[in-house]
């Protein structure tokens, strides 16, 4: 693999790791915000929501470009060395593992991502032709076009019936198609499926479509993490409730609405995954939230995203502590007259990992020591990492052969941790 291919991979492949606990802090926020904001217009909440989604694509994309520019000096390990739960050494070794998978885990993830971009485009294919199928029922086009009339939609909007669909949906942006199930054709009451209708045509006016394919497109490249799944679910469902108080209005109905979405449940269907359909969300909270609008009231599962927020800033901020200061807290910073300081003339470089000098490997690592009152180091830890844990090691185990002037606390020698940078370059 050549130098930029292997810079290319290890980029990509800790931004996909770090988005582990990006994500965590996104899906945490997102469900605190939703959550305060439970009784306010779904509009709101569809915001929050939407805006989410695209900070779980921004935040990866922008550190990945970070990454690029940094030649890999960016990495992950740093976030592992001051985890509350794993000693230096062990988050050094879980670094080492990672930085030796990660070919394996970008060659995995991108075997996934292909899987589900065929499975987009295979769905895209599937309406394509659905749309390119002969005009319907003349009179429920007329209708159509009457209601995009009424909601102030200026495109044309086609009318398909299709025989093995099971909901209603819509696709399309430039020249949008509802397709509609024959069967509810022939078995729903004309009254009843024009409030489905209805509810399509604001899909139509709110170019909804679109949003729902970049959603696609961020589950299709995050699709390992929960969160994003859980924050595109949400979205799905604000976007139905939208949709809803939509057509309601212009029908100047909401129980007829309710009452054509109780008889779609009862034909028991399955939305398409691309396109809009009328029995997105969860039904019943729908049906409800139509026929009796009333505020919802906080229980105690609303209190399982603010504690796992609470959990996850905390172990944000104790990853952002070195270990260096957790052992130094009790030593006064006033009463610290001289820190530790090496003594560069006993020091020698450290030996160039012989794999690493081979795949041109470079960057800077942030090393913390512990030094004794005889000068010696007692303790190290990698603060951050390098990108390559070999330079790393390398850099630790030949640093501490050095010899230290130990701190003093109003003259006598005290044990201190100090910081040091140790920059691998090729010259």
């Amino acid at each position: 693999m050549s130098a930029y291919a292997s810079h290319l991979v290890g980029s990509l492949g800790w931004t996909l790791a770090h988005f582990l606990w990006q994500g965590l802090i996104l899906g945490c926020a997102t469900a605190l915000l939703l959550t305060l904001m439970r009784n306010t217009r779904p509009e709101h909440r569809y915001t929050v929501a939407c805006s989410a989604l695209f900070l779980c694509l921004a935040w990866p994309a922008f550190e990945f470009w970070q990454r690029l520019q940094a030649g890999g000096a960016v990495t992950a390990s740093g976030q592992f060395a001051a985890g509350a739960s794993l000693s230096a050494r062990e988050a050094a070794d879980v670094s080492g593992y990672l930085q030796a998978n990660l070919v394996w885990v970008v060659s995995l993830w991108a075997v996934c991502a292909s899987v589900l971009t065929l499975r987009i485009g295979l769905g895209m294919l599937w309406v394509r032709k659905a749309g390119k199928l002969p005009a319907g029922d003349a009179a429920w086009q007329a209708k159509l076009e009457r209601m995009a009339a009424q909601f102030g939609v200026s495109r044309s909007v086609r009318l398909r019936v299709v025989a093995n669909l099971a909901s209603p949906i819509t696709a399309g942006w430039w020249s949008p198609v509802v397709l509609v199930p024959a069967s509810l054709i022939t078995g729903m009451s004309p009254h009843l499926l024009e409030a489905l209708l209805a509810h399509e045509m604001a899909h139509v006016k709110r170019h909804d479509y679109l949003v729902n394919l970049g959603q696609n497109v961020v589950e299709t490249l995050l699709f390992y993490h929960p969160a994003v799944w859980w924050i595109s679910g949400r979205i799905r469902a604000e976007r139905e409730q939208i949709a809803d108080d939509i057509a309601a209005s212009q029908l100047g109905e909401p129980r007829r609405l309710a009452l054509a979405l109780s008889e779609l449940e009862r034909f028991q269907f399955s939305s398409h995954h691309l396109a809009q359909a009328a029995n997105g969300g969860d039904l019943m909270t729908r049906i409800k939230r139509l026929v009796r609008p009333d505020t919802q009231a906080l229980n105690w599962k609303a209190a399982i995203p603010v504690l796992g927020l609470a959990a996850t800033l905390l172990s944000a901020c104790a990853s952002t502590v070195p270990v260096a200061e957790h052992a130094r807290m009790p030593l006064d910073q006033e009463s610290v007259k001289e820190r530790a300081v090496v003594e560069f003339s006993s020091c020698s470089k450290p030996v160039w990992p012989a794999e690493s000098l081979k795949n041109g490997n470079t960057g800077a690592v942030t090393l913390a020591f512990l030094i004794g009152t005889d000068g010696k180091v007692k303790d190290s830890a990698v603060r951050k990492s390098s990108g390559f844990a070999p330079l790393d090691e390398a850099a630790r185990v030949g640093i501490e052969k050095c010899s230290f002037k130990p701190a003093t606390v109003n003259g006598k020698p005290v044990e201190d941790w100090m910081m040091m940078q140790y920059v691998w370059t090729l010259k």
